[in-house]
């Protein structure tokens, strides 16, 4: 950070700030309205906290990378017009004019890294190259996604409301790691944009024009930064739209008929939607991911400081082996670290978010009883997508991360989703009771238009 960030973070945080109260009328309605300025508040907090730690705590990383080949872009911009505009648009191969700037960018073949470089390029050019400036935009467009998956959410169940945006918005890890200049923050807004489009175009059925854009935008987006998400969003989502089309069929015998059926339609569309997407990929081909996954593992895991590593067991990137490591992935990923493992002050707040996750998981179980509450899991869509996104999700970077220190940033877009099905199904499985006053909220019916926004 330099000193032109003392100026122009006030004057940013301004016009962010303008432009929120101006659409908030817009994107809110009598419950949300209250949510939106925290939320954004958090996701700035967020963005600046994070490029403070990297700078005064870290003493560099990724964020900091990713700047120095946004100065490099935004310096060929004052030098020549064309040259800046090729390097923003990534051209390959790069001309005689580009060869100064793309030498002094490691990035610029790796087409995920360059991507956020680009998108950062963007805010660097009407922010004047300020750090902080850039970091602000990237917080923005990730809440512009979150607040979509919570508005999603909200069509779903509206009256956990106010537990669904603890779940969206107010998780210490999600609102940190997910708002600076880092794919993270890109890729959780990304996520809650193709969570609205599905739900919107597939089963809602409403706004399809607007569901349409924001979904292929959102799983652009993932395409290009991390697909491993969109691998794991999508056998979930198109399950999702199939129960929720079963659920809909009036006869109770013919919708059991079909359940199996729409069940096996879903697993196979997500896997040849998965197959599709990464044929050829040198990175991502699913045939490849197994073996990817245990080249990463042992590399982060050998060489993870400040006693942060973890062990699943043994993993030789065969399916007999995910599947023998994958318990222990899905433990690793969502209930830990524990208290006793905790290292630094990072490790602190993701111990204290896991044991959050803990404490309702068991409580919730508990009193519903483990027959109850898998039942009521199977037999409600919203519930069966979000928690089977979350398993494979954390499978996935519970093998791939090694150490606890990339852990909490790789988990968090299965975080909000985990959180909201506990809250969700710990609402929906409270007995009914007899509410008294204000009778305009008696009625769900009622409540759910109230909670609408479009």
């Amino acid at each position: 950070m330099e000193l032109k960030d003392l100026f122009l973070t006030p004057l940013y945080l301004g016009i962010f700030y303008g432009i929120a109260f101006a659409v908030r009328k817009r994107f809110t309605n009598p419950l949300t309205r209250k949510y939106f300025i925290p939320a954004l508040s958090v996701k700035f907090l967020g963005a600046i906290g994070l490029g403070l730690i990297y700078q005064f705590y870290y003493g560099g990383g990724d964020t900091f990378n990713y700047f120095s080949h946004v100065k490099v872009i935004y310096r060929a911009f004052g030098d020549s017009f064309s040259t800046g505009v090729k390097l923003l648009l990534g051209k390959h191969p790069a001309d005689a004019d580009m060869l100064r700037y793309t030498g002094q960018m490691y990035w610029y073949d790796a087409p995920t890294e360059y991507f956020v470089a680009q998108v950062a390029s963007v805010f660097a050019l009407i922010g004047f190259g300020s750090y902080t400036v850039i970091a602000l935009g990237f917080a923005f467009l990730s809440f512009c996604g979150m607040w979509a998956m919570y508005v999603t959410f909200l069509r779903i169940y509206p009256l956990a409301y106010k537990k669904l945006a603890i779940a969206v918005f107010f998780l210490p890890s999600v609102f940190f790691w997910g708002s600076g200049l880092m794919k993270d923050s890109l890729c959780i807004g990304a996520l809650g944009w193709t969570f609205y489009g599905f739900y919107h175009a597939l089963i809602l059925k409403k706004n399809i024009p607007t569901a349409v854009v924001l979904g292929t935008l959102g799983a652009y987006i993932l395409l290009s930064v991390k697909v491993y998400i969109l691998l794991s969003f999508l056998p979930a989502a198109l399950l999702w739209v199939f129960n929720e089309n079963n659920q809909r069929i009036k006869s109770a015998a013919l919708r059991m008929l079909l359940k199996p059926l729409f069940l096996l339609l879903g697993a196979g569309a997500g896997y040849l939607g998965a197959t599709g997407l990464t044929a050829g990929d040198e990175k991502y081909d699913v045939e490849k991911l197994g073996e990817r996954a245990r080249i990463n593992q042992q590399y982060l895991t050998t060489y993870a400081a400040n006693g942060s590593t973890y062990n699943i067991g043994e993993f030789d990137g065969s399916l007999s082996s995910t599947l023998k490591v994958a318990p222990q992935a899905i433990i690793v990923s969502i209930f830990r670290p524990f208290l006793f493992e905790v290292r630094n002050p990072v490790m602190l707040l993701s111990a204290l978010e896991a044991s959050l996750f803990i404490w309702l998981t068991v409580s919730l179980f508990y009193k519903t009883g483990l027959g109850k509450g898998f039942a009521l899991i199977l037999g409600t869509p919203i519930l069966l997508f979000c928690f089977l996104f979350a398993i494979i999700f954390a499978i996935g970077v519970g093998i791939n991360s090694g150490n606890f220190g990339t852990l909490v940033r790789y988990k968090i877009p299965l975080m909000p989703f985990y959180l909201a099905a506990l809250y969700i199904m710990q609402a929906k499985a409270q007995p009914k009771r007899r509410v008294v006053a204000k009778p305009q909220l008696n009625s769900a019916r009622k409540f759910s238009r109230l909670a609408t926004t479009e």
